[in-house]
């Protein structure tokens, strides 16, 4: 099924402006060998628009094939060497809520409408950001617009994520450094993320997430 057909029905409406960028990136991965597989590349836009409540953005995805999974800093459940990002992402959640996680697939918590999104959405396999000049941060930066209409809550961490804070509502932000190793000790820990986006999401009259 083609990338554009892929997108939920809601987000094909969002994304129809784009639909020529997705089709020249749909072109371009043909006889390529990539990250995630084909079939994955849009699957954080696969459910409806108004089912997201939280939106986390990270950069690229996993480069290593059978990694990555289609949403942001997840990888598949079979994966038991956790990457050093989510070991990070997961050290702070432990230390925020006391909730300890050992599997690295998040389905769970886009099943709860936090949607996992990375900026660009597709690399070559072995190499990060190979596909940083294919036009995916427009795409994205449609989604970011959708979702900061509706006043989603966002969770930017790093410099990348933090290109689309314009989109949202101030109190709607959660921030800080990227959780990869090279940034994480500069402010990512401690900054209890998670507790956070629950409190916004109480102050808006909805469930919070059981991360």
């Amino acid at each position: 099924m083609p990338l554009f057909e892929q997108l939920h029905p809601q987000w094909q409406v969002e994304l129809e402006l784009h639909k020529d960028v997705i089709e020249g990136i749909d072109k371009f991965l043909i006889d390529r060998r990539f990250a995630p597989e084909y079939n994955l590349i849009f699957r954080a836009l696969s459910q409806a628009v108004d089912s997201t409540r939280v939106v986390i953005f990270g950069q690229d995805p996993y480069p290593t094939k059978g990694v990555a999974n289609g949403l942001a800093f997840s990888v598949d459940a079979s994966v038991k060497t956790i990457p050093a990002s989510l070991r990070n992402i997961f050290k702070e959640l432990e230390e925020d809520l006391g909730v300890t996680r050992s599997n690295g697939d998040l389905s769970d918590w886009a099943d709860q409408g936090v949607m996992l999104i990375n900026r660009i959405l597709s690399t070559e396999v072995g190499r990060s950001l190979a596909h940083n000049t294919l036009g995916w941060q427009q795409i994205t930066e449609k989604v970011a617009q959708v979702l900061g209409d509706r006043d989603v809550i966002a969770v930017l961490w790093g410099g990348s994520a933090l290109e689309l804070k314009g989109y949202f509502r101030e109190e709607s932000i959660v921030s800080s450094v990227h959780p990869s190793p090279l940034s994480a000790y500069r402010g990512f820990f401690g900054s209890s993320p998670f507790s956070q986006v629950n409190e916004k999401l109480v102050q808006k009259g909805l469930p919070q997430i059981l991360w």
